[in-house]
């Protein structure tokens, strides 16, 4: 008889444990549904692992499941109005030179070289190893920089763009972060399927030693040691203070200067720098002039004629000598207005003062191209910088202050 109640006993054990391991499954499942019915909820659209779109646009997308109280007076303000407009997105160093109207005139040595060196940077040629940097250089005012715009925008590129100016700053090691932080957006644009470069103005001027009276800061010293390390490590460029070993795409770097003999000799040397001395020929000259005088019906004889005239100018020379012939009618017209009213008429006006055409002939370009000449003289006859800092030079017979028509 006991042995019976004990037998009833333990079944009864049995079958109650069942029940609670069964009560207990039900509850996991009845969590789990609970749980999976709150994950598909009305927020599961923009949840991490579901939505890959813009920041923005889930904080815009959320206006409607929030509260009118939250909303800001007439929806203008509030939780869910987008802090970013899209012109936030755009980079403020990228260029687009679509701007630039057909008809200039293009060196063909000059866009040979230029787009051989990009090409070449996204080519995997067999154990050869391409110098990323090209670095092209001459004298001022010979349109390099133009030259350079042009054929980006021949090849379809908009560069990320940065100047000499970028290259110092108050804080030590900023000009080598920009460096960094640029060349890694150039090439995020060509992770993204399009061609990008990194374009670097005067870079002599910001890196460079102009004599032994120049400071070296240590932004100086850092912008050189960052260019090497990149042109030694082009797929491997960090961020300061980031140490993930992530290959990137290489971004070819095109840089201007007038001389780079005044950089450090270690970045320019040829496995780093593919170096280009840029000195228009009589024909690029030429054809950069025909640019210059096209909206002004110049014949090419003419042209060649005034390039003659003044074989030792730079390219500039000829861009200034135009904007001079127009002297003469601006000088009417502030006659015809009256001093004291041109403020009105070119700030205050309904309409921009606009000129007419000037009529352009060789007699008178040559006659301003002369004017011109005589100034660049007389900065160079003058120079009263070597007879204040030499001593005390007073007004005097012999002075600077004697006007030029006296004879001394």
């Amino acid at each position: 008889m006991q042995v019976t109640m004990k037998s009833s006993a333990v079944s009864g054990q049995r079958v109650g444990g069942a029940r609670v391991a069964t009560r207990s499954v039900r509850r996991a499942q009845l969590q789990v549904v609970a749980s999976a019915r709150k994950q598909a909820g009305r927020w599961r659209s923009i949840d991490a692992d579901v939505d890959t779109s813009d920041d923005q646009q889930d904080i815009t997308r959320g206006r409607q499941m929030v509260d009118d109280l939250f909303q800001g007076g007439f929806g203008a303000g509030g939780t869910h109005n987008a802090v970013l407009s899209s012109t936030d997105y755009l980079s403020q160093a990228r260029k687009s030179f679509n701007n630039i109207e057909d008809g200039f005139y293009i060196s063909p040595a000059f866009l040979d070289k230029m787009t051989i060196h990009i090409a070449k940077n996204f080519m995997d040629l067999p154990k050869i190893k391409v110098p990323l940097i090209l670095g092209i250089w001459g004298g001022k005012g010979q349109g390099k920089t133009f030259q350079c715009a042009l054929a980006y925008k021949k090849l379809g590129i908009a560069p990320i763009v940065m100047s000499a100016g970028e290259l110092e700053s108050g804080n030590a090691g900023e000009p080598a972060k920009l460096i960094r932080t640029r060349y890694r957006e150039a090439s995020d644009i060509i992770k993204k399927g399009k061609m990008c470069s990194l374009f670097i103005n005067d870079l002599d001027a910001g890196a460079g030693r102009m004599g032994d009276t120049t400071q070296y800061t240590v932004n100086n010293q850092m912008v050189n040691a960052t260019l090497m390390n990149i042109a030694d490590n082009p797929t491997n460029v960090q961020l300061p203070g980031v140490y993930k070993n992530e290959e990137i795409p290489r971004v070819p770097i095109v840089c201007t200067g007038n001389d780079f003999s005044t950089l450090y000799a270690p970045l320019i040397r040829d496995g780093r720098m593919e170096k280009y001395y840029w000195n228009p020929t009589r024909e690029d000259r030429i054809g950069v002039c025909m640019g210059i005088f096209q909206e002004d019906n110049v014949a090419r004889g003419e042209v060649e004629n005034l390039v003659d005239t003044f074989p030792g100018q730079s390219i500039d020379f000829f861009g200034a000598l135009r904007a001079r012939v127009y002297d003469d009618m601006v000088r009417k017209w502030i006659t015809e207005t009256g001093v004291e009213k041109i403020g009105q008429q070119l700030v205050n006006g309904r309409q921009k003062v606009a000129m007419p055409k000037v009529s352009m002939d060789l007699k008178v370009l040559i006659k301003y191209g002369k004017s011109l000449v005589d100034e660049q003289e007389n900065v160079k006859r003058v120079q009263l910088a070597d007879a204040y800092l030499s001593g005390a030079e007073l007004a005097g017979h012999g002075g600077s202050s004697l006007p030029e028509a006296y004879s001394r």
